[in-house]
């Protein structure tokens, strides 16, 4: 018998219980999927988070108000009060470190806004001109807040595409007058469109100077600081010099939280190390129990085929080539669920793309090699009984079904 010849024997066989040879394709592609999916879902979210702060910059470093080492990260840490708050003298202080380049403080609130007769609600961002530099922002008319102090609370704004478009249509919006809350302010700037970024969308936002945010929230804290090093070469040192700065400014105590890029994604990466784990067992336990079922199913085969194996070891046939042919019918079903499981893990990465458009939910190729891999070697290995228990039969007491 040909490799040709084999290969349609094992594909008749196949075919000639479709029941059987679906059952065995199906729990082959759930662990394909189950890979491919998760996988996807994982690298797309590291993806997301290396996008949203590579687009700030390798020197950038965020101030928080607290220690999230005290108790570490949970929901509370957000709104529970901390020993001392971040302010805007922090701010002017920490733009005199020498390793600092720039500083935007950050005072951040919801208002409402009206003009034209048009009302809504949208975020309220108080920083200071080196804002747009510091989140690579651009305008698409007129200018951003001008360089003046922190504690000036002036009356200008700088509006996103939306509320641009919300409150003065296909007119110019530049010179033309606000109200958020109780203050009156004129429009000196329009951003061009950008979309969400750091769980803000600019489109939808109106920039003041932090002064003017603070007495429009009554408040003198600051939500953020976000500081730019001299370059990546200089992060660690400007991280240093704020320490103390902060330090001395705080009584002695540093009680506040220090953020880098490389922070944020050595963070991320350990979870994601925890789900390539978790992706890993699943893919495990599902291609474990596809291959414990291509083996019972062709043990069974086995049996209902004794007479077919008898006439064929009758005709000539070598217990290698009986053996090759169970072989090569496992090795089309594992192919055939790979397969299908390929093609459906990239559907439920487009449907999670779909669905998450932010979120770039590409399953990484190694993960796909190595899930249609598992699944061959799983099926062919979980195959090797079936094939050799066919080949010992005997041929006399095969043709006799025994």
């Amino acid at each position: 018998m040909s490799p040709a010849d084999t290969l349609r024997f094992a594909a008749a066989a196949a075919l000639g219980n479709r029941l059987r040879s679906a059952l065995m394709v199906l729990a082959m592609s759930i662990g394909v999927a189950a890979v491919v999916v998760l996988t996807a879902l994982g690298d797309g979210a590291r993806r997301y988070v290396v996008g949203e702060f590579a687009a700030l910059g390798a020197s950038l470093v965020i101030v928080l108000p607290g220690r999230t080492e005290t108790g570490g990260v949970n929901p509370g840490s957000f709104i529970t009060s901390t020993p001392r708050d971040l302010t805007v003298d922090d701010a002017a202080a920490l733009l005199r470190a020498p390793s600092v380049n720039r500083v935007a403080p950050l005072a951040v609130g919801n208002a409402e806004l009206s003009s034209g007769g048009r009302v809504r609600e949208a975020m309220v961002v108080g920083t200071s001109a080196d804002y747009l530099d510091l989140r690579k922002m651009a305008l698409s008319a007129g200018r951003f807040l001008p360089r003046e102090d922190f504690s000036r609370a002036s009356g200008l704004a700088v509006i996103g595409e939306t509320l641009r478009a919300e409150f003065f249509g296909n007119g110019p919006a530049v010179g033309r007058s606000i109200r958020a809350g109780d203050r009156r302010l004129r429009v000196i700037g329009v951003l061009a469109p950008a979309g969400q970024g750091l769980g803000m969308n600019s489109d939808e936002m109106l920039i003041v100077p932090v002064a003017t945010a603070q007495a429009m929230f009554d408040t003198n804290t600051l939500f953020r600081i976000m500081v730019e090093a001299r370059g990546r070469e200089a992060l660690g040192a400007a991280q240093r010099e704020m320490e103390t700065i902060l330090r001395a400014r705080h009584d002695g105590e540093l009680d506040v939280t220090l953020i880098s890029q490389d922070a944020v994604l050595g963070t991320f990466d350990r979870i994601l190390g925890a789900l390539t784990l978790g992706v890993a067992g699943i893919a495990a336990i599902s291609l474990a129990v596809a291959g414990i079922l291509v083996m019972n199913v062709m043990l069974v085969a086995v049996t209902q085929r004794t007479a077919e194996i008898g006439l064929l070891m009758a005709l000539g046939a070598s217990g290698r080539l009986i053996r090759t042919a169970f072989l090569v019918e496992a090795a089309l079903l594992s192919i055939a669920g790979a397969a299908v499981g390929f093609l459906l893990g990239h559907a439920g990465a487009w449907a999670i793309r779909l669905a998450y458009p932010v979120l770039p939910a590409w399953p990484p190729a190694w993960a796909v090699a190595a899930a249609v891999g598992t699944a061959l070697v799983t099926g062919l290995g979980f195959g090797v009984m079936p094939a050799r228990r066919a080949a010992r039969l005997d041929p006399v007491q095969a043709l006799a079904r025994r």
